[in-house]
């Protein structure tokens, strides 16, 4: 049986839809193991339990009972300027999901038109005529490797990995917000403190002058008091520097001017405290928890991908074309008015093939060079994983140890106190030298402050150990990645279709 050549194209087209349907050349992603302890350093097991509840796992930081705190992270859930621009990156990569998925699809459909004038220096009766032609084009390439499907593969791993990286953001962001709000609160009492302080040896200052000038002191002892009184004061003004600075970073989490934050700090200005238990669930849990990780995983993903697309050029890509359109010339008789008659109708279709026979060289260093990232990107994966852990251990160990430094400084607290009352009632009484009153009133006022710094410290290891666990994302499931207005702004901008009115996340 003789085939014509119809026959043969309809064939080869059939083959190629079998074939390109299942064959996909290059690596497969599979899950990475990783390398995790199964619990965490058995050392003072019983400040941390193993089970989290729902409320401990998303919104951690309402543990510190502090509404001021939980009013200032919806803010910035709602403002922050750095999530904004990572939401808008997830709007960008299904913009580029569907710009590769759209390859699937005839590459060129075109309508094209010309007018040509024409010219000959030959003895042809015509030597210069107009020439004009109107036509549709298509051209496309098969999927015959999987080369677009890799591709698809490759962009949506990469919108995921850009969802990971905005829950990375939002974790950050959260914790931020907590640590310099917990700063905050800290200086505040600092300064209280070191003012507090201030008052005690001003009225210190001012019985010893009057003892200096009833005879019963030396100058020596008035010149003490005041340098002691001018050393705690001097403190202030640059804990005053450091706390507008704190302020001013929490602004800028809000998306807020810093003159505009005041209203949101206004209440009690105490330094947050947390419960002596604290749930961390086992080490597995940060594979699921902790958005790097996951974001790395999927570089990784993203980037396989990409070794099935670069191997695809080692082979044969196979094409169909096909041009419909019409032709007229004004030469002798013919008019360009006719381009439109039935005899000026003309069409083209048919397969083709490309094969780069002599690029095996460039082509295979190409697939080596996406391998090479792949691997890469396996090793950053691993890495970041064992950073993690560590991460937790740190924030453990420091949070256990930031507790037991505050149960000394307390009780040192309350010992210099009572030393410093002693040491003033033994002075007035003639029992004892200033310099006793001194080193018990130096001795408050640094532990006081020191004692100020670890309740900060201790809230702030809470904060960096949540931080570590990969809290606090999850506040964002079932919400929407921009804000409304944002959306309608880029809705008057540009046509967006259906992708900004489905922009919650899951």
């Amino acid at each position: 049986m003789k085939l014509s050549w119809i026959d043969f194209f309809f064939i080869l087209v059939l083959s190629v839809f079998v074939l390109g349907s299942c064959s996909m050349v290059g690596p497969d992603f599979e899950p990475l193991e990783t390398q995790l302890p199964e619990t965490w350093n058995k050392d003072d097991q019983a400040v941390f339990k193993k089970a989290q509840s729902e409320k401990e796992n998303i919104e951690w930081w309402k543990l510190f009972n502090d509404p001021i705190l939980n009013t200032l992270i919806q803010k910035a859930y709602e403002q922050n300027l750095s999530l904004r621009t990572a939401g808008l990156r997830i709007l960008e990569a299904r913009a580029r999901l569907g710009l590769v998925k759209g390859n699937i699809y005839p590459q060129t459909q075109q309508m094209t038109g010309n007018l040509t004038t024409i010219g000959t220096t030959g003895p042809a009766a015509d030597r210069n005529y107009n020439a004009a032609s109107i036509g549709f084009d298509a051209a496309w390439e098969m999927d015959f490797w999987g080369k677009f499907r890799r591709a698809i593969e490759s962009a949506d791993a990469g919108l995921l990995a850009d969802i990971a990286s905005y829950d990375d953001v939002l974790v950050t962001l959260t914790a931020e917000v907590a640590r310099t709000y917990i700063n905050i609160r800290t200086f505040e009492e600092r300064i209280h403190l070191a003012k507090a302080n201030g008052k005690i040896q001003e009225k210190a200052l001012t019985l010893v002058i009057y003892q200096f000038e009833a005879g019963t002191v030396t100058e020596l002892d008035v010149l003490q008091a005041k340098t002691l009184l001018s050393t705690t004061l001097a403190t202030i003004p640059n804990l005053q520097s450091l706390l507008q600075q704190n302020r001013n970073g929490l602004a800028i989490l809000l998306g807020i001017l810093p003159g505009n934050l005041q209203d949101f700090l206004d209440g009690e200005k105490k330094i947050p405290t947390v419960s002596s238990e604290i749930a961390v669930g086992i080490p597995a849990d940060l594979l699921r928890r902790r958005p790097d990780i996951r974001r790395a995983e999927l570089k990784a993903a993203t980037q396989s991908a990409q070794i099935g697309v670069a191997l695809t050029e080692l082979y044969p890509s196979f094409t169909l074309f096909g041009s419909l359109g019409f032709s007229a010339t004004d030469v002798a008789n013919n008019s360009l008015g006719d381009i439109f008659d039935s005899n000026s109708f003309t069409y083209s279709f048919g397969p083709s093939f490309k094969w780069n026979l002599f690029h095996y060289g460039r082509i295979k260093n190409q697939v080596r060079i996406q391998d090479a990232r792949l691997e890469q990107l396996l090793t950053t994966y691993q890495d970041t994983v064992l950073n993690a852990a560590r991460e937790v251990e740190d924030s453990m160990t420091g949070l256990v140890f930031a507790q037991k430094e505050a149960e000394y400084l307390r009780q040192g607290v309350t010992t210099s106190g009572r030393s410093m009352e002693l040491s003033m009632l033994q002075y007035k009484e003639g029992l004892a030298d200033y310099q006793r009153v001194l080193d018990s009133t130096r001795a408050l006022t640094a532990k006081q402050d020191q004692y100020a710094q670890i309740q900060g410290r201790i809230a702030t290891d809470f904060i960096g150990l949540y931080k570590a666990l990969g809290g606090g994302w999850q506040i964002r499931l079932g919400k929407e990645y921009l804000p409304q207005q944002i959306k309608e702004k880029m809705e008057k901008r540009t046509d967006w279709g259906e992708m900004l009115k489905n922009t919650s996340s899951e």
